[in-house]
């Protein structure tokens, strides 16, 4: 861990008016005020769509700023780290990257034990404590083209992509999290496994998996430890395998999603690994979402990137 004099820098700040549908748009003038008399020196822009914090950040840094400050939730630290990580003009290590959340899930900050509360994330900032964390790095298909997308947090495959696919196009469910788990509910029994081949450090698993996820960091889904196993800073990627577990038993061990002993149920498997490939078997591909985002689908290969992201911790 190391140390910064937040107010004596530089900073452009990148925020998502819509973000926690849009109270990180109504939470912004009181934000803006606490920033102006802790900050001498910063710009701001709003992001104006999907993607545009990609974009936002990677001027930012061609502009010469080398502290990055994000305002939203895990969609938009998604795409800041992914300007931050994409651009080429300096190392990404030597950007300093803050986040504030005010998002749905706000998982990310879980693992790194950021506040959600203004006024303790203002004294976390001013204490200035930076540490670093590896980043994910997948390739994958959409519409039959070969992507790239980096990650800071979780990707999953299968039963995960399809909610967040799902939940993409249904945007009404999310009122509140009643009705988001009445989602899932519903998500659960529109999904048909799908046969995938799993190649990882010479080794080969191939199965009808409910879900697949691969870990940076611990949380996802809302608070939920798919990937209990995880460690940010230590160049593995977490892998949790899920096969074909039936509808009753997950939803009998959902509780094993929120207390770290999914790896103890019989058909779940855990590993660390630092190469990951994961190939459709069969004519279904199994699709993909990163840090909620939905992406695509296989074949996908994962890379790690270690201590490549700088980040403002309590």
């Amino acid at each position: 861990m190391s140390k910064l004099n937040p107010e004596s820098e530089k900073w452009f700040v990148i925020v998502n008016p819509v973000a926690a549908r849009g109270k990180a748009g109504k939470a912004w003038p009181k934000i803006e005020a606490r920033l102006k008399g802790l900050l001498p020196e910063w710009q701001h822009a709003f992001t104006q769509g999907l993607g545009h914090g990609i974009q936002l950040a990677d001027e930012a840094i061609q502009s010469g700023y080398r502290h990055l400050l994000a305002v939203g939730g895990d969609g938009t630290n998604n795409e800041v780290v992914n300007g931050i990580m994409g651009q080429k003009l300096v190392a990404s290590d030597q950007i300093t990257y803050a986040f504030l959340p005010i998002g749905t899930g706000n998982d990310w900050i879980k693992s790194h034990g950021i506040p959600k509360g203004l006024d303790q994330w203002i004294l976390m900032f001013q204490q200035g404590n930076t540490t670093t964390q590896d980043i994910g790095l997948v390739y994958y298909y959409y519409e039959g083209q070969e992507k790239k997308r980096y990650f800071a947090n979780v990707a999953g495959l299968a039963y995960d992509a399809f909610v967040v696919r799902y939940a993409a196009n249904h945007r009404g469910w999310m009122l509140n999290h009643i009705f988001y788990l009445m989602m899932i509910m519903r998500c659960l029994f529109m999904y048909r496994l799908c046969r995938a081949r799993v190649l990882f450090d010479h080794q080969m698993r191939e199965d009808r998996y409910y879900t697949i996820n691969v870990g940076i960091c611990k949380y996802s889904g809302g608070g939920m430890s798919l990937v209990p196993h995880a460690v940010s800073d230590d160049g593995l990627l977490a892998l949790t395998l899920a096969g074909p577990i039936t509808k009753l038993s997950v939803l009998l061990n959902t509780y094993r999603f929120y207390n770290d002993s999914i790896g103890d149920h019989p058909q779940v498997e855990t590993f660390q690994v630092k190469e990951l490939e994961i190939l459709p078997s069969g004519i279904t591909p199994t699709l993909l979402e990163v840090d909620g985002e939905f992406l695509g689908e296989t074949p996908v290969r994962f890379e790690i990137i270690p201590s490549a992201l700088r980040i403002v911790v309590p």
